[in-house]
Formats: structure tokens, C-alpha cells, sequence
């Protein structure tokens, strides 16, 4: 007997919508169980402190404890591929950061990258970074730091905290911007890099603001120009970057991001919960304690920033010549 076509219809309706009705019953189950959070630097560290300000947030909002595991190493690609490699239910999340994206070209033979193995969930602050140097350095401005590099070309030594991370990349990117020579001097960390230069062993550095900003307070540091693209709450009356050299501009982003393949429904309830955590004005209070700026979108919108780094980031890595230790 043929089965009548309307009643097909509604059987094959029914049956395509089984595994859509599966995966909204998944995502309202979601989370049943603690979720890991694995990020990319050791306790303490900013994006440490930010992971766990959001992750308590998500704890509060979602009922399930939100476990923030430091997997420092690589560059970031340790922490990457322990999220790359674990099952896509949404239970290991990882902190998707500035390095990561810079990995992709500093890394060629990498056999994980953040934009062919990770899903973008939600972006959730951007940092700035700042050209400080010793009291006693000649420059009180950028343009003047720019005129006196040429005049003496190779004898100014700008530190980084570590080769290819964005205080090094700040340097090659001005570098690139305006033909000066300046020499790099990678240190093992902020605090080494921030103690050579007040102890005069090199004239500055481009470092993250809010963990620059206590010695700038404090008349430590002095600082010339900031890489934002509008002036700092932090910092008012320190001029951008920008103003003197048109097109510069360095942002370090934070975020979270899941294995591929991890659904859809998932990502998006996550998104929400991200984006409600970060509307919590104590969250808000401290990231500005942090002089970070909150910065939130869809996972779409993260992933077009994630991928427009990754190009940005490329062009400088190769300019410079960088390659990975």
C-alpha cells in the first residue's frame, strides 16, 4: 500500500527534525558537569586573571563549575593543542589569545592552529600596549623617539618580554612603519624586561598598559605614546602612537574558543553567557583595574577579528624574519 504523500511528508518532517530536536535538548543539558578552561599562561598572569574573573562569573550564571587549568608553554600552542585534541562537547574551552594567531605564522610546521582547529565562542577584552622608556632617555614624545632613532640608528635597545609575543611584534610592526633601526633585547618575562630598563641595561619597551601602569604612576617609566586607536581612561594625557605614525595600532585580544565540531548550539548559549558576564559591572569595575577594555560580538564577530590577526601578523612575522625558538 503507497503511503500518501502527505503523510510521508509529515513522517520525513518529523524525522529530519529528530536530530534537531537532539541537539536543543543537548545544549538545555548543557552544562550537567564541571567545564575546564584551559589557559595559556601561568597563574597570575592578566589573561589568567581575566580567565578566572569571566570563569566565575559562568559559574554563578550557569550553575556548573568553571575550572581554569594553566597550561603555559610554546608560545600558547601547548594550551591550543590540549583544546584542539579533547572531545567537541563543550566541557574543555580554551582561552584564545594574541599569540595564537601570531602562532600560525610563527609556527609553520605546527600541526594545530587556532583558525583550522578552534571554534570562536566570544571575544572578551582587548589590551593596549605602551612605549615606555627611562626618565632619563632624550625623547619626551614619539616623533622625538623617531628623530633620534635616525639620528643614531642601531643604538637604541627597545626589550620585549619574550621573541614573538606582541611586545616583540610592537617593535617589529614600528619598525616596519617608520625605517628606523632600533635593536631588540627579548628578556624572560615583564618584570625582567621593566627591571633592565629602570636599571638604565635598555631604553624601553612596548608593554601591556595595565602592567605598566603602577610604574608610570609612580614616575618609574615614562610614557610616550600608546598603540590604541582612541586615548586611554588609564592614560589620558599620553597621546597615541597613531597620531605620529598614521595605521598604528596594536590590540592583544582575549577570548574563548571550543574544539571544532563542537555544536552550534553550544557555542551559542555560550556566547550569551560570556557576553552577560561581562555586563556584571564587578566584572566590569575589574577589568578596568586591569586597564583592559571589554570587547564583546557574536562568535562570528570573533572569528573575523581572529582571522584579520592572524593576516596582520603574518605580514609582520615575515618582514621581521622571526622564527619560532
Amino acid at each position: 500500500m503507497k503511503l500518501h504523500r502527505r503523510t510521508f511528508l509529515r513522517v520525513a518532517a518529523g524525522t529530519l527534525a529528530l536530530p534537531a530536536a537532539a541537539r536543543i535538548a543537548r545544549a538545555q543539558a548543557y552544562p550537567s558537569r564541571p567545564v575546564t578552561l584551559v589557559v595559556f599562561v601561568p597563574p597570575g598572569g592578566a589573561p589568567d586573571i581575566i580567565a578566572r574573573l569571566v570563569g566565575q562569573a559562568l559559574t554563578r550564571q550557569l550553575g556548573q563549575s568553571f575550572i581554569i587549568d594553566n597550561r603555559p608553554g610554546a608560545g600558547g600552542n601547548l594550551a591550543l593543542q590540549a583544546v584542539a585534541r579533547a572531545p567537541a562537547d563543550g566541557y574543555t574551552l580554551l582561552q584564545v589569545a594574541s599569540p595564537h594567531a601570531v602562532n600560525v605564522t610563527l609556527y609553520e610546521k605546527t600541526p594545530v592552529t587556532v583558525t583550522r582547529d578552534i571554534v570562536p565562542i566570544a571575544s572578551t577584552n582587548n589590551d593596549s600596549f605602551v612605549l615606555e622608556v627611562n626618565p632619563s632617555f632624550p625623547a619626551k614624545t614619539v616623533a622625538e623617539f623617531i628623530a633620534y632613532a635616525k639620528a643614531n640608528p642601531g643604538k637604541i635597545n627597545l626589550a620585549s618580554s619574550g621573541t614573538g609575543n606582541l611586545t616583540h611584534l610592537c617593535i617589529e610592526l614600528f619598525r616596519m612603519m617608520t625605517g628606523i633601526d632600533i635593536v631588540h633585547v627579548p628578556f624572560r618575562g615583564t618584570p625582567a624586561a621593566q627591571a633592565g630598563i629602570m636599571a638604565g641595561d635598555v631604553h624601553g619597551m612596548f608593554d601591556a598598559v595595565g602592567g605598566s601602569l603602577p610604574l608610570i604612576q609612580a614616575g618609574s617609566l615614562r610614557a610616550l605614546g600608546v598603540t590604541a586607536t582612541t586615548r586611554l581612561r588609564v592614560l589620558p594625557d599620553t597621546p597615541l602612537i597613531g597620531d605620529t605614525v598614521p595605521g598604528y595600532t596594536v590590540t592583544g585580544f582575549l577570548g574563548f574558543g571550543a574544539p571544532k565540531d563542537t555544536p552550534a548550539e553550544i557555542i551559542n548559549l555560550l556566547n550569551r553567557e560570556v557576553n552577560a558576564a561581562l555586563a556584571d559591572p564587578a566584572v566590569k569595575t575589574r577589568m578596568a583595574e586591569l586597564g583592559s577594555d571589554i570587547f564583546t560580538g557574536s562568535p562570528a564577530d570573533f572569528g573575523k577579528l581572529v582571522t584579520e590577526e592572524t593576516d596582520k601578523w603574518a605580514k609582520v612575522v615575515k618582514f621581521a624574519g622571526i622564527k619560532a625558538d
